[in-house]
Parts: C-alpha cells; sequence; structure tokens
C-alpha cells in the first residue's frame, strides 16, 4: 500500500515516522527547513511511547511527483484544510482513501467538496505532538492511536483492510463502527478545554482547581452535547458530565491545551474551528450556546496571531 503523510507537524510526522520505520512504502509532504532537514538527516521522532529512533524518509513539497497513492493521513491544521486538500489532489485518485485527523465536527464534509464524496473517512488522534527542530518532531502522552471509521457507521472491506496494514506498519488503530459519536465526543472536549484554558491562560490544574472555572467548562460541554442530539449524532444523555469528570482525574495538572500553547505562542488558532463553529450550529440548529460564543467572542481578535 502506497502511503502518502499531508502536514509533517508533530501529529503527522509521528505518524510518518512510524510508517517509515515499519517499512511502509510511504512519502511526507513538507516544506522549508523541515523538508530540508529530513531530505539530508532523515526524521527523528521523539515518543513516550516507542522512544526516540531516526529513519530515512522520501519526503517532497509537490505531490505531482508522487502521484496516486491508496492511502492519503491528512494530518493540516483545520484552518489550513482547503488549501491543503487542493495541494493533495494529485495524490487521490478513484481507489484513494484519505483520512483526516484535523480537529472539528465538519472536516470530512469540507474535504469532500474538494476531493469528491466517498473517499474521505471520519479519522482523529488523541496524539499530542510538535515540532521541536527542523527534522525533529516530539509526540507525548499515552494516546498514540489513529482512530477512523466509516462515518456513514459500520466497517467496511477498506476499513479493515487499511487497519491490518497500519498495524503492521508499526501504527496503534482503533476501527470504530460508530466514529460520528466519537468525532463528536472529542469535539466536546476540545471546545471545552480549547476554550477555557486559553480564555483563562492556565493549565487544567489550576483551571479544575475553580470551581467558576470548572463550571464554564462544564456548561461549554453541556451545549456541545445538546448540538450533537439535535444532530442525531448518537451521543447519550450525560457524555458531557462523563467526559468533565474523565479529564478532571486524568489530565496533567500541567498539561496546556493545544490552543492555549498556540496564543502564547503567538499562532493562528483553530477558533473558527472549534467554539465558533459551536456558535453557528447553534444557530442553525435552534440551540443556545451562549457560552460557546462568549469564548469565541473573547478568543476571536487573537485568531490570527498577535495583536498589535
Amino acid at each position: 500500500m502506497r502511503v502518502a503523510v499531508v502536514g509533517v507537524g508533530g501529529m503527522g510526522g509521528y505518524f510518518g515516522g512510524l510508517l517509515a520505520r515499519g517499512g511502509a512504502d510511504v512519502t511526507l509532504i513538507a516544506r522549508g527547513a523541515h523538508l530540508a532537514a529530513m531530505r539530508e538527516r532523515g526524521l527523528t521522532v521523539r515518543s513516550e511511547l516507542y522512544g526516540e529512533f531516526t529513519v530515512p524518509v522520501r519526503a517532497t513539497d509537490d505531490p505531482i511527483e508522487v502521484g496516486a497513492v491508496d492511502l492519503v493521513l491528512f494530518c493540516v491544521k483545520a484552518y489550513d484544510l482547503e488549501a491543503g486538500a487542493r495541494l493533495s489532489a494529485p495524490l487521490v485518485g478513484p481507489e484513494t482513501t484519505v483520512i483526516p485527523v484535523q480537529n472539528g465536527i465538519d472536516i470530512v464534509e469540507r474535504l469532500e467538496g474538494i476531493l469528491g464524496e466517498g473517499q474521505v473517512l471520519g479519522g482523529m488522534t488523541y496524539v499530542g505532538g510538535k515540532i521541536e527542530a527542523p527534522g525533529v518532531v516530539a509526540q507525548g502522552g499515552a494516546m498514540g492511536e489513529l482512530i477512523f471509521g466509516e462515518l456513514a457507521g459500520g466497517t467496511s472491506e477498506r476499513t479493515e483492510r487499511i487497519a491490518d496494514f497500519l498495524r503492521g506498519s508499526g501504527i496503534g488503530v482503533e476501527l470504530l463502527s460508530d466514529i460520528r459519536s466519537r468525532l463528536w465526543e472529542k469535539f466536546t472536549v476540545i471546545c471545552a478545554t480549547g476554550g477555557v484554558l486559553a480564555v483563562a491562560r492556565l493549565p487544567f490544574g489550576a483551571v479544575f482547581a475553580s470551581p467558576e472555572a470548572s463550571e464554564l467548562m462544564r456548561g461549554v460541554m453541556g451545549e456541545v452535547e445538546n448540538l450533537a442530539r439535535a444532530s442525531n449524532a448518537g451521543l447519550a444523555e450525560g457524555t458531557a458530565e462523563r467526559l468533565f469528570d474523565f479529564l478532571k482525574a486524568n489530565m496533567d495538572p500541567e498539561g496546556r491545551s493545544s490552543q492555549l500553547q498556540d496564543l502564547e505562542a503567538g499562532r493562528r488558532l483553530e477558533l473558527e474551528f472549534l467554539n465558533g463553529t459551536a456558535v453557528r450550529l447553534g444557530r442553525e440548529l435552534g440551540v443556545p450556546t451562549p457560552l460557546n460564543f462568549a469564548i469565541y467572542a473573547a478568543l476571536k481578535p487573537h485568531v490570527d496571531g498577535p495583536v498589535d
């Protein structure tokens, strides 16, 4: 199976590095100093799960050189999705399957609008990663699986085949028959953690130590659960409370959401695809989302980076 990884940041570099180490026929689509370093020295992955390793990789900034592949792992940021999809078009032939891992609840629909219907699976991951230096990526935390499935539900011959291939190449896989509900669960979590931690400018421990901030997080999650139910996503009542309890019991007190890290580093935010999407869906579905709107309004001035 020929594979291309589009977007070789921390997450894409982690998956691409594992594939290369496992002997897969994989090409990394990257650019700039990161691409130059990988071509010269290979890709170094520093992983809490697999240790540190360096592997030679095939990397390019021109998908036309690669042509159509069997599988595309689509790992760009949500705000780069459309541009990344257009760049990736030469990789996608009639038999190509695309697995996206962006934050957001409308990723498949946005990709299908560019790449065509039927070729994009629902996908997600909880991998935390970053580029430490050109040619060097780091993965942190205990969750390193690629999670995917048919958005319409059930399993299929192609998802089973892809899962077997990825497992054989060294990637942990969770193949789901109900990926849509899991995507909504993650959306519930990241709207709350990404939004509340960024507004508070505080890590998990300090937020959970504050009754008021904890109540805000609960409320944001409850609003998104209501959106999921209005969208017939199959979420059980009480999902938000269950997810909140899990986060409070398991998150590193010093941990910071990716949106908080982006805010502190002066990078663009994925706000439009998190709380912004929640607000827009609420208006479409007639579901009140005042807490998501407050977070969206507070962070909106920072969405494109530092405010002059």
